[in-house]
């Protein structure tokens, strides 16, 4: 299964405790392919260094972390049309360009939409519960 994550999944499941630590968890153990897009991965690394101040080691570690387990995808060369926030339309289109299985976000516009071209946009409970065979 391949698995687009957005930004908030990965701040919250890299240096918090939870819900998307241990969804994160469940993806590598159930040895799902996840997908990081570069604008993903400098989004990550600004906020996690600016907003919440996280130290040069720590980031390193998470840099080792995205090598070891996930798929780095180029920047898509064109946005999806019709998503509210144009920032959101480059990495929708690299997770539908990836032929996603999942995009999991905690972005509520991003939620309301539910699919994407076939893709669906799930929330981090939801695709936990889905891995665990608790919900459809």
């Amino acid at each position: 299964m391949k698995v687009f994550i957005d930004t908030n999944v990965w701040l919250a499941g890299r240096f918090g405790r939870g819900l998307c630590a241990d969804l994160l968890d469940t993806l590598i153990l159930e040895q799902c392919n996840l997908l990081l897009d570069e604008r993903v991965l400098e989004e990550f690394l600004r906020i996690a260094r600016h907003k919440f101040r996280v130290d040069e080691r720590t980031l390193d570690e998470a840099s080792r972390f995205f090598r070891r387990y996930t798929t780095l995808l180029p920047p898509a060369d064109t946005s999806l049309p019709g998503i509210p926030d144009p920032d959101d339309g480059w990495i929708l289109q690299a997770a539908v360009i990836a032929a996603a299985d999942w995009f999991i976000t905690g972005d509520k516009a991003l939620l309301a939409l539910g699919t994407v071209e076939d893709m669906p946009i799930v929330d981090p409970r939801t695709a936990f519960l889905r891995l665990r065979g608790l919900v459809p």
